[in-house]
């Protein structure tokens, strides 16, 4: 059987590694003001952004994308695959 991703519109935004992101959103400010996203190795080159989730906890490096599910779950996505599942919408 083949299936279809359903369409939704979801939030992300390239995470560029530099703690003062100037597109970082509010979302991802709220989760890590509630401890559910902390870094590793902060101010080193391999810097990196964990994510707690359901299943646990995910890592992002550098370039990743963040999103922000439809139930406002986060979780980090490589960008070669958001690319090829997601493309931007313009209001």
């Amino acid at each position: 059987m083949k299936y279809r991703k359903k369409p939704v519109v979801i939030n992300a935004f390239k995470w560029t590694g530099d703690m003062f992101q100037n597109e970082a959103p509010e979302w991802i400010m709220e989760a890590i003001q509630e401890g559910k996203v902390y870094f590793s190795n902060i101010g080193k080159e391999n810097v990196v952004m964990k994510i707690e989730t359901l299943e646990g906890t995910h890592s992002a490096n550098r370039g990743d994308y963040i999103i922000q599910g439809v139930k406002g779950e986060l979780y980090p996505c490589k960008p070669d695959i958001f690319e090829m599942t997601y493309e931007e919408v313009t209001d």
